[in-house]
């Protein structure tokens, strides 16, 4: 999963729990300038896995719903279920690492004891 795929992700994810959300709280959550942000927004609406609505009712008439639509809600599932299984192999990576460092500690430990 590249850096990008990951930030769309995280984008598809916030937009499901918080459709009303603005780009500048989208920012912030993602850790991002609101220029990116929009970006990467609009990215997803124009690969078809957001849509965008209009509050008509809303004295705010910049104020956004934005919605997944089945594409977004497929592929949000299938880049999760890629995280966490890049997720799992860095975890045994880590586990493997830990092991290492620990047996590599004992040896010196020894050593310094002799």
């Amino acid at each position: 999963m590249k850096a990008g795929d990951e930030i769309s992700l995280r984008l598809l994810s916030l937009l499901e729990h918080h459709p009303a959300i603005s780009q500048r709280a989208l920012s912030a959550e993602l850790g991002l300038s609101l220029g990116k942000t929009h970006y990467c927004l609009r990215a997803l609406i124009d690969k078809g896995w957001v849509k965008v609505r209009n509050f008509r009712s809303s004295q705010n008439k910049l104020a956004y719903a934005y919605a997944l639509t089945p594409r977004g809600i497929r592929q949000r599932a299938h880049a999760t279920l890629a995280f966490l299984q890049r997720k799992r192999v860095e975890y045994a990576d880590l586990e493997a690492e830990i092991r290492r460092l620990e047996a590599e500690a004992r040896r010196l430990e020894g050593n310094a004891r002799a």
